[in-house]
C-alpha cells in the first residue's frame, strides 16, 4: 500500500473527525454575526466544541417585517423595474441610487435591501453599509438585516456602533443560551480589523458576566486570535477554574497553549479525569496527528469507537490512519464500513470519495482488480471522477481488456484541454505498454491536429516518434517544444539523450544535454544522459563518475544497465555483472538490459 495517498488524507481528517457542520461563505458579511471567524484558527479544538454548542441553541424565529402601507404607483412601478434594468446592463450605480431613493420615499425596507445587494455584488462596501443602514432603519426587527450591519460594522471598523446591539443581545439571551452567544459575539469581533478595539469592546461586554466560565473563554479566544498568548493562557485558566469540567475550557487551554508538550499533557491529564469526553479525545488524537504520532492517534480513534461502533467519522479516521500505517487489512475493514454506514444514512456533509480511492488502492496492490474496478466504478463526479476513470482504463489494460479500457477513456466527459490531453496520453501510454507503438503514435499525431502547441502533447508524441525510430518528426516535435518553452529541460534532454544513444552529432548532443543540466542539476535521467554521452564521447572516467551519481539519486534499471556498460568497458567486469544481476532480479524482462548483453557478448 501506497502511503503517500493516505498522507494527503489526513489533512482532510483533521477537519472531519470533529464532524463540523458547513458554515456559511466567509465573503457574505452577514455570515460574520453568527459564524466562525476567518481570522481565528481553522478547525481548532476549541472552535470545534465552540461551534457545536452553539448549533444546540435553537434559532428564534424571526419576526415578520412590518411594510408600510404604500401603494405601488406607476412611478414606483418605474423606478424598480428601471433600477433592474440598468443593473443587468451593468449600470449598477444608476440603479442603486434610483432603489435607495424609492427606498426613502416609500419607507419600503425590502427597496433598500434590494439596494444594499447591488452594491454588494458591485464590490462597493461604503455604498452597500449605507443602504443596510437604510434597510436596518425601516426592518429594526429583522435578524438578517442586524446580521447584514453588524457584518459590515466590523469590516469597516465602527465597532462603536456594534455596542448597544451586542450589549441587548446578551441582555435578552436567556441565561442557559448567554454562554453560547458570548462565543458568537467573540467569532464576530475576530474579524474585526482593529483587534485591540474589538478585544477592548469584547471586555465592556462581558464585565457583567465574570461569573460565568464562558466569558473567559471569549476573552482568551478573542486575545489568541489578536496574537496576545499570555493573556488568553491567563483567561483560559480562570475559565477552567470556574468549570472544572468544561471539554469547551480544556480545548481552549490547550488551543492558546505554549508548544505541542504542553498540549498533549493538558489534554491526557483531563482525559485521565474524564475518559468519557469525546471531543477531548478526538482532540488528543489531532494532535497525534499533526506530530505524525499515527499509532497512538489510532489508539484514540479505537477508544472513540468502542463508545460509538457506528460513528462514520471515527470509522473514516481509523481507515486512513490504518492506510498510513500500513495495515492494509485493518483499513480495508473500516473503510467499508464506513462506506456501508453512509449508504445506509446518507449524509450530503460527508463524501464516500477518499475512502473508495483508497479501497481500490489497496485491492489493485493486492492484484484483485475486480474489487479494485468495483470502487472506482463508485466514484461520482466530482473533483477526483476523472483520475477515478483514468485508473479503472489503467486497470483494464492490465488485465488485458485493452478494448475496455480504450472505451473507458472515450466515455469520459472531459473538462477543458488539460483533462483531454490526459485522456490522450493515458491512451497512448496503455498503446505503448501493449506494445502498439505505431497506434499510440497515431493518436497523439490526431490529438496535435486541435491541440498543436500542447507541450505535454508534443513531448509524449516525440517520444512515440523515437519508439519506431521516427527520428526526423522526433526532433521536429523536440524543436517545436523548445521553442514553445525554452525552459522545459525535458526536451532537451530527451533530444541530448536520443543522439547520444545512436551514437550521432555527439557535439550536439552534449550541449543539448549540458542545457537540460544547466536548468535541473539534481534529475537522475538528466545526469544519467550526462553520463551517457561522455561514454559515447570515450571519456569513461567521466561517464563513470556521472552514472555512479545518476545511480546514487535514483536507483533506475536503466541507469543501472548505462553503468554497467561502462564498467564493463573499463575492464571492470565483475563489478559490471554485478550491476546487471541486480537489474535482472528487479525487472527480469528489461529489454535494456537484454539488448546490452547481446551487443556486448556479456553473460552473466
Amino acid at each position: 500500500m501506497k502511503k503517500t495517498l493516505a498522507i494527503v488524507t489526513l489533512s482532510t481528517l483533521l477537519s472531519a473527525c470533529a464532524g463540523i457542520t458547513p458554515g456559511n461563505d466567509a465573503t457574505n458579511p452577514a455570515a460574520a454575526a453568527d459564524t466562525p471567524s476567518a481570522a481565528t484558527p481553522a478547525a481548532s479544538p476549541e472552535q470545534i466544541a465552540s461551534r457545536k454548542l452553539a448549533t444546540r441553541v435553537a434559532p428564534v424565529k424571526p419576526p415578520e417585517e412590518h411594510l408600510p402601507a404604500v401603494p405601488l404607483t406607476k412611478e414606483i412601478l418605474f423606478k424598480v423595474l428601471s433600477s433592474e434594468v440598468a443593473f443587468q446592463r451593468g449600470n449598477w450605480q444608476s440603479a442603486y441610487v434610483t432603489l435607495l431613493g424609492a427606498a426613502q420615499q416609500t419607507r419600503d425596507p425590502r427597496l433598500a435591501r434590494r439596494a444594499a445587494e447591488m452594491a454588494l455584488s458591485a464590490k462597493q462596501a461604503n455604498e452597500a453599509l449605507v443602504a443596510i443602514r437604510l434597510w436596518r432603519e425601516l426592518a429594526p426587527d429583522s435578524e438578517e438585516a442586524t446580521q447584514y450591519y453588524l457584518g459590515f460594522i466590523m469590516l469597516s471598523n465602527n465597532l462603536a456602533e456594534a455596542k448597544p446591539i451586542l450589549e441587548k443581545r446578551l441582555q435578552d439571551a436567556p441565561p442557559q443560551a448567554r454562554g453560547v452567544m458570548m462565543l458568537q459575539i467573540q467569532r464576530l469581533l475576530a474579524r474585526a480589523q482593529d483587534k485591540a478595539g474589538a478585544f477592548t469592546l469584547l471586555e465592556q461586554l462581558v464585565t457583567p458576566y465574570t461569573a460565568m466560565s464562558e466569558a473567559h473563554l471569549a476573552l482568551a479566544q478573542q486575545a489568541f486570535s489578536g496574537g496576545n498568548s499570555v493573556r488568553a493562557q491567563e483567561e483560559s485558566k480562570i475559565a477552567l477554574n470556574l468549570k472544572p469540567d468544561s471539554e469547551l475550557a480544556i480545548l481552549t487551554s490547550a488551543q492558546v497553549a505554549a508548544d505541542s508538550t504542553e498540549v498533549e499533557r493538558i489534554l491526557t491529564e483531563f482525559l485521565k479525569k474524564y475518559p468519557n469526553s469525546r471531543e477531548v479525545r478526538v482532540a488528543y488524537a489531532r494532535t497525534l496527528i499533526d506530530q505524525k504520532q499515527y499509532e497512538k492517534a489510532r489508539s484514540q480513534f479505537e477508544i472513540l469507537l468502542k463508545n460509538d461502533k457506528q460513528d462514520a467519522t471515527t470509522l473514516l479516521a481509523l481507515g486512513l490512519l490504518n492506510a498510513q500505517i500500513g495495515d492494509t487489512k485493518a483499513a480495508e475493514r473500516y473503510l467499508v464500513s464506513y462506506i456501508d454506514q453512509l449508504s445506509k444514512h446518507p449524509d450530503e456533509a460527508r463524501d464516500n470519495t477518499q475512502a473508495l480511492l483508497i479501497l481500490a488502492q489497496i485491492a489493485a496492490d493486492r492484484n484483485d482488480t475486480d474489487a479494485a474496478l468495483k470502487w472506482l466504478a463508485q466514484v461520482e463526479p466530482g473533483d477526483a471522477y476523472l483520475d477515478a476513470q483514468l485508473r479503472r482504463a489503467q486497470l483494464l489494460s492490465k488485465r488485458g481488456d485493452l478494448d475496455g479500457a480504450r472505451r473507458v477513456l472515450a466515455e469520459i466527459d472531459t473538462n477543458g484541454e488539460r483533462e483531454k490531453t490526459q485522456v490522450t496520453q493515458v491512451e497512448a501510454q496503455l498503446l505503448r505498454e501493449a506494445n502498439r507503438p505505431q497506434e499510440a503514435f497515431k493518436v497523439l499525431e490526431t490529438a496535435l491536429k486541435t491541440q498543436p502547441d500542447n507541450s505535454d502533447l508534443l513531448y509524449d508524441y516525440a517520444m512515440a516518434a523515437e519508439k519506431l525510430n521516427n527520428l526526423s518528426t522526433m526532433e521536429t516535435a523536440l524543436r517545436k517544444l523548445i521553442a514553445l518553452a525554452p525552459d522545459n529541460q525535458q526536451a532537451y534532454n530527451a533530444l541530448g539523450y536520443s543522439l547520444a544513444d545512436r551514437n550521432i552529432r555527439l557535439p550536439e548532443a552534449l550541449t543539448l544535454i549540458q542545457k537540460a543540466l544547466t536548468l535541473a542539476p539534481q534529475d537522475p535521467f538528466i545526469v544519467d544522459s550526462m553520463g551517457w554521452v561522455q561514454y559515447r564521447l570515450g571519456n569513461l572516467g567521466e561517464a563513470e563518475t556521472r552514472l555512479r551519481n545518476a545511480y546514487s539519486l535514483l536507483p533506475d534499471p536503466e541507469i543501472a544497465v548505462h553503468l554497467g556498460e561502462v564498467l564493463w568497458v573499463k575492464g571492470q567486469k565483475t563489478d559490471a555483472q554485478k550491476l546487471w544481476r541486480e537489474v535482472l532480479q528487479k525487472d527480469p524482462q528489461n529489454d535494456a538490459l537484454k539488448n546490452t548483453l547481446v551487443r556486448l557478448g556479456a553473460k552473466l
